[in-house]
């Protein structure tokens, strides 16, 4: 069996008396679009803290490219991008400069920062968009720019953090494309959405419920574990349950 992109093992986080990921097991294969869903408050922001290295599991493991997060963090971190829903880039710099300042902070020497930077801007037609600062971009071109710099460095694992939230569905349909051609190349991309018509674009789904892996499996498939005939239906029921 070859190497899992993302392995998981008995995941735990707690904070204090609250248990936020209670013993996750997770197989995450190279080249998946994996989905994270759950209502708020569900465990999937912790999932992903912990996987990127910025949160040490309570116990178990998790392997992300191979490395252990609770081992080597500083390894972890250079082998996968990560992308929020907040615009985290510089919106005084223009895109040229917000793609070749964060090619130098990932270490990029400049010869290879320029020739890689010329290639995601090639990627995400972005060519158009050089001179325009930060702040001059709509959402859907934002989110772009800063898919754009998360993959400078060739990530093994993206992690996409509500990627597209607020942004229209045109911008949507064209970011997922992109999604879907990095899968191809064998990037492993894992993302959280609470659009239904995106988790239907995933390979794979896991829902969690209070800290918990309560379905996993693909769209239809995790569906019918929670009892709903649509994901919509399962994510509505999985809420509602919650709530109470």
């Amino acid at each position: 069996m070859s190497q899992a992109a993302v392995e998981t093992r008995d995941l735990t986080r707690r904070f204090g008396t609250l248990v936020a990921v209670r013993q996750l097991t997770l197989r995450i294969e190279p080249g998946e679009v994996f989905g994270l869903l759950g209502p708020n408050g569900s465990g999937k922001t912790t999932t992903i803290r912990m996987l990127c290295g910025l949160l040490e599991p309570t116990t178990g493991s998790a392997l992300v490219a191979g490395i252990d997060v609770a081992v080597a963090p500083e390894q972890v971190k250079q082998r996968i991008g990560y992308m929020s829903q907040k615009f985290g880039l510089y919106e005084d710099l223009t895109v040229a400069e917000n793609l070749d300042f964060y090619g130098g902070i990932y270490g990029l020497p400049q010869a290879a920062r320029a020739a890689r930077s010329s290639e995601v801007i090639a990627f995400l037609e972005l060519d158009r968009r050089l001179d325009e600062l930060g702040s001059q971009l709509s959402g859907g071109w934002k989110q772009r720019l800063a898919l754009g710099c998360a993959l400078l460095h060739r990530p093994v694992v993206l992690f996409l953090d509500e990627p597209t939230a607020g942004v229209d569905p045109a911008a949507r349909r064209n970011f997922w494309r992109a999604i879907s051609e990095l899968a191809t190349q064998g990037t492993t991309v894992i993302v959280t959405t609470h659009y239904m018509d995106e988790a239907e674009r995933c390979g794979r789904l896991a829902m969690l419920s209070g800290g918990h892996l309560i379905a996993l499996g693909t769209p239809g498939e995790v569906a019918a574990q929670v009892g709903g005939r649509t994901l919509e239906d399962a994510f509505i029921i999985l809420q509602e349950r919650d709530e109470r």
